[in-house]
């Protein structure tokens, strides 16, 4: 996973009315558990942005008042109409410990069946996972480059060491679809006809 820093102070209340004060203040109220007591800090609405909207998954390296500590982002409220992080549920990481969490799927490749006309479909755009924090990948890279018309790559097909995918196996998570136009090579006819079999 990619590391990123980020800086937080320490709340002295919690409670509704302070959480509406932190968010006052342009900043979002957070908590962090997992190995010990919990914290309850706040950090800027700037940076939690930059994490939150972005394609990436991140291993966080908070500093709360020079207390520093590894962790992930668990859970997250936003606001159902402004698109604004409301709160966030941070889950402190032990290098020991594995850990569950969903990273994206990065495709990369021609592939043949599109070069042939066929239409790329793809169902996730992140995969559930767990292990210890050091195997988990910053993305799950999948090469097209093979794939043909009716093909797909499915859960089962994909392998990282160390690490165990928890989505349903035979779920496919790309595809390469007949679309109007496509022309079937003869590989493409055979390899159909094989499936089918």
């Amino acid at each position: 996973m990619k590391t990123v820093q980020l800086s937080g102070s320490p709340r002295t209340s919690v409670g509704k009315k302070d959480a509406k004060a932190v968010r006052n203040a342009g900043r979002v109220p957070c908590v962090l558990y997992g190995t010990g007591e919990q914290s309850y800090f706040s950090v800027r609405n700037v940076d939690m942005e930059k994490i939150v909207f972005s394609p990436d998954v991140y291993q966080i390296e908070l500093d709360i008042e020079g207390t520093k500590k590894k962790a992930i982002i668990q859970e997250l409220q936003m606001h159902p109409v402004k698109d604004t992080v409301q709160h966030v549920d941070f889950l402190e990481l032990d290098e020991n410990k594995e850990v569950k969490v969903d990273i994206p799927v990065n495709l990369f490749g021609r592939s043949k069946g599109v070069l042939n006309g066929g239409r790329l479909q793809q169902v996730f755009r992140r995969l559930t996972v767990k292990g210890l924090p050091k195997d988990i990948p910053a993305a799950i890279e999948i090469d097209i480059t093979p794939l043909r018309i009716g093909q797909a790559k499915r859960v089962r097909d994909i392998s990282i060491p160390g690490v165990q995918l928890l989505n349903a196996s035979d779920a496919v998570v790309c595809s390469v679809k007949m679309a109007r136009g496509a022309v079937k090579t003869n590989d493409d006819e055979d390899e159909e006809a094989a499936a089918a079999e």
